[in-house]
């Protein structure tokens, strides 16, 4: 979008794109924080992740608010769900699924003098521009690496991240927020007692 992001405060630190859409909601000070406050912020987190080239404002599909803020609710859903091992309803993400699927077709590609496969994204639907999300999180919530999703552990903080360090025992959305404040606060309470 020509014009300057309408949405604040991104938080992309979860090492996975559909955790960092749900992650797109988030707690400050006791206090919800939502990227997504129109049809413009979400284009414009799409353009951050690299999902949607720069566009312009009247090209963005109408709907996509509340989509997003759906699917989103959703998505935190199935995550928790998958963590639990619990059924949860699946509507929403198998519609965007079969919405917003890419069109796939065989293109003869001259500069290399041979097909490919071209992959093309409907930006036209909100379906469309969540489709790469959705995808994303099924792979997710079926990969034997799902169990490496966990939730901060601050007390106070909501975000979920997929630990993909080495030994597997990262304990907070980042270690210059929440990690710091907790090991401050457990580092005072020990020095009370």
């Amino acid at each position: 979008m020509s014009s300057e992001n309408t949405f604040s405060g991104a938080l992309l630190l979860a090492d996975n794109l559909a955790l960092d859409f749900i992650n797109s909601k988030y707690v400050v000070d006791g206090k919800y924080h939502d990227c997504f406050t129109d049809d413009k912020s979400v284009a414009s987190w799409l353009i951050c992740v690299g999902l949607l080239p720069d566009i312009k404002d009247q090209q963005i599909p109408k709907g996509l608010l509340s989509e997003a803020r759906e699917f989103r609710e959703t998505a935190r859903n199935v995550v928790n769900a998958a963590m639990n091992r619990a059924p949860v309803t699946l509507s929403v993400i198998n519609r965007i699924l079969e919405a917003g699927h890419p069109t796939r077709r065989l293109e003869w590609d001259e500069c290399i003098q041979q097909f490919r496969i071209a992959v093309y994204q409907s930006a036209e639907s909100p379906s469309g521009l969540l489709w790469p999300i959705a995808d994303a999180l099924i792979n997710l919530v079926t990969s034997d690496k799902f169990k490496f999703v966990r939730q901060c552990e601050a007390h106070d903080c909501i975000l979920l991240f997929h630990d993909l360090s080495k030994s597997h025992r990262r304990r907070w959305c980042s270690m210059s927020t929440c990690g710091n404040r907790m090991k401050v606060a457990a580092f005072r309470s020990r020095k009370k007692h």
